[in-house]
């Protein structure tokens, strides 16, 4: 098999896969509720199928059988199944009416990945693909934390993990693949501050928890350029703050939510003592006190750089432009399978694509165009391609110190 074979079989799929995606994107399921979801997918794949962390769904093909213990060594490809809790207004004919949508891709991704499991199993592949169909990558807790948790790498002897993701902020018809640092780490924090109510009239009697929170929100966002060397990438938003009920009545309690981004793992942890040396701080001055919950928690998501170098030969030499170097400070619980194994998350440009009107990831107005189906099914081709190189050594990809022989 080469990546060009495997490329054109992909064509004979594309069809299906975009109706496929047009399916997927008007039911949109949040994490831990992806039922439906796998149940459409699996419908489209004549294969069986494991499945996982509770609502996510494994399917292999290719040689070697089972995995396991003395399996054939497999590469893993992920796309994640969830949704998230907004209202669409693309004013697509497919549109979400559930209340929840796929802004940030998912949908693509999935019909891309079902198009290429169908595409490989037409063709002798060198070794096992693994299509890991994730739950929970919007929500907490992590797909990719449970499917770590519960041994399902080991159990497909799965020993790289590459992925695919749509960015608007790329160009269209081009591949992002550097090696290092490509998304941020990131975590989820709620503030609680309590303190003392009573009647608005006799302020000097209560203990203002509106008032703590109030400064805190300022202070807090003082932090990133106080804490961080200036040439990091880093961010810290409060995204809500709740307390309170009537103009005239003190609350007892209240609190905030907060999101905190750093391209380097130091620099998180410092940041995260800073949140908590500030929220204990402020709240103390204003007579009460701040209690901390880490409620998600990822690390930076980091590409193996012989990975990446494989992966941007194999996209050049298939026609695709090389992204400019590009990192950011989103987030991906991808970022976890690379505690285990070497990854690769590339991205698919989606910028002056035909028929794409420019908005972020996470946008009520997100819409990436069918054509991105094909895009991201033929990179994610590569990817599993771009894993091939590095394992056996060719020249597409170099060696790796994450590689492990392609047999035990």
């Amino acid at each position: 098999m080469t990546p060009s074979a495997l490329l054109r079989l992909l064509d004979d799929e594309l069809p299906d896969a975009i109706r496929l995606r047009h399916r997927l994107h008007a039911v949109p399921e949040l994490g831990g509720a992806e039922a439906e979801t796998c149940a459409i997918i699996a419908e489209h794949l004549p294969l069986p199928h494991r499945v996982v962390a509770g609502t996510g769904m494994i399917v292999r093909v290719g040689a070697g059988g089972a995995g396991g213990a003395g399996g054939e060594p497999a590469i893993g490809v992920r796309a994640e199944l969830d949704g998230l809790p907004m209202t669409e207004r693309t004013g697509a004919a497919y549109a979400s009416a559930n209340g929840h949508m796929h802004a940030c891709g998912h949908d693509v991704h999935l019909a891309a990945l079902v198009a290429l499991v169908r595409a490989a199993r037409k063709t002798a592949l060198p070794a096992p693909l693994v299509a890991i169909f994730q739950p929970c990558e919007e929500r907490h807790p992590s797909g990719a934390v449970a499917l770590l948790r519960d041994g399902e790498l080991e159990a497909e002897a799965v020993e790289s993990v590459v992925a695919v993701h749509v960015h608007p902020d790329l160009p269209w018809g081009s591949i992002g693949a550097d090696p290092g640092t490509v998304n941020a780490a990131a975590d989820a924090i709620r503030i609680d501050v309590e303190g003392r109510g009573g009647h608005a009239a006799y302020p000097h009697r209560t203990r203002d928890p509106v008032l703590a929170l109030s400064h805190l929100v300022v202070a807090l966002h003082g932090l990133v350029g106080r804490r961080v060397d200036p040439v990091h990438g880093a961010t810290l938003t409060v995204g809500a703050v709740h307390a309170g009920t009537a103009e005239n009545v003190i609350p007892g309690a209240g609190h905030a939510l907060v999101t905190v981004r750093a391209l380097d793992a130091a620099d998180q942890r410092e940041l995260r003592l800073a949140v908590r040396e500030c929220a204990e701080h402020v709240a103390a001055a204003h007579g009460c006190t701040a209690r901390l919950t880490f409620t998600k928690s990822e690390p930076p998501l980091v590409n193996d750089p012989a990975l990446a170098e494989a992966a941007r030969r194999r996209a050049a030499a298939a026609g695709f432009a090389l992204a400019p170097a590009w990192h950011s400070c989103g987030g991906d619980d991808f970022a976890h399978y690379g505690t285990a194994r070497p990854t690769l998350m590339a991205f698919v440009g989606l910028n002056g694509a035909p028929g794409f009107a420019h908005a972020g990831l996470h946008d009520p107005r997100f819409l990436p165009p069918d054509e991105a189906v094909a895009a991201c099914a033929r990179a994610q081709a590569l990817a599993y391609a771009a894993a091939l190189s590095v394992r056996s050594g060719t020249p597409a990809g170099g060696t790796s110190a994450w590689s492990r022989p392609a047999s035990p």
